[in-house]
């Protein structure tokens, strides 16, 4: 079932020459002479990355309904991640390579998302923030200061290594954004 353009809203998905787009920005133009049309920035599911499209006023566009699955990240086999489906227990295999960056943070028993189109799975998710205890760093010196805007890097358990204020220690557990590596804060110990 085809909709129109006038029909698109950011964080619709659509299927175009084959893969499947996410639309993160549209805009409705009406030049003064000619006919109007439609301006939109679109992500690729599948690998992240970004254009930029036209489409004609009322020109016909496929929407896919995507659906979130969860899943558990249960260990690392050689390349790839052994995944387990929460409701039905079958493992699946999965290329690291499929989690791109944040694959570095996996943690065994995390829960991961899969995206799915129908049968099609488009990509998988990992948390977009983890608190992760640090196996090895440097340890700060006296004088360093919080604000100094100095910092060195750790270790953390998953493997994944950040930059870290001085003040941070071996054996803290710290919370990290994993879409750009970003430490973001010390997490108090209970």
């Amino acid at each position: 079932m085809a909709i129109d353009t006038s029909d698109l809203k950011n964080g619709m998905h659509i299927r175009m020459d084959g893969d499947v787009y996410q639309v993160v920005e549209f805009q409705h133009v009406k030049p003064g002479k000619g006919g109007a049309f439609v301006r939109t920035r679109l992500k690729k599911v599948k690998t992240g990355s970004t254009l930029e499209k036209t489409f004609r006023s009322g020109e016909k566009i496929e929407p896919v309904y995507v659906e979130k699955t969860k899943l558990q990240f249960l260990y690392r086999q050689d390349s790839d991640a052994v995944l387990m489906d929460l409701d039905t227990y079958e493992q699946h295999p999965v290329p690291m390579s499929d989690f791109g960056d944040a694959g570095k943070y996996l943690l065994e028993e995390m829960e991961v998302v899969a995206i799915m189109a129908g049968d099609e799975v488009l990509g998988y998710e990992a948390p977009n923030f983890v608190e992760q205890k640090i196996v090895q760093t440097d340890p700060g010196f006296k004088g360093d200061t919080v604000s100094g805007g100095s910092t060195k890097p750790a270790t953390l358990e998953s493997g994944a290594v950040v930059q870290v204020p001085f003040h941070v220690n071996e054996g803290d557990t710290i919370r990290v954004d994993t879409r750009n590596d970003q430490y973001l804060e010390r997490v108090k110990k209970e």
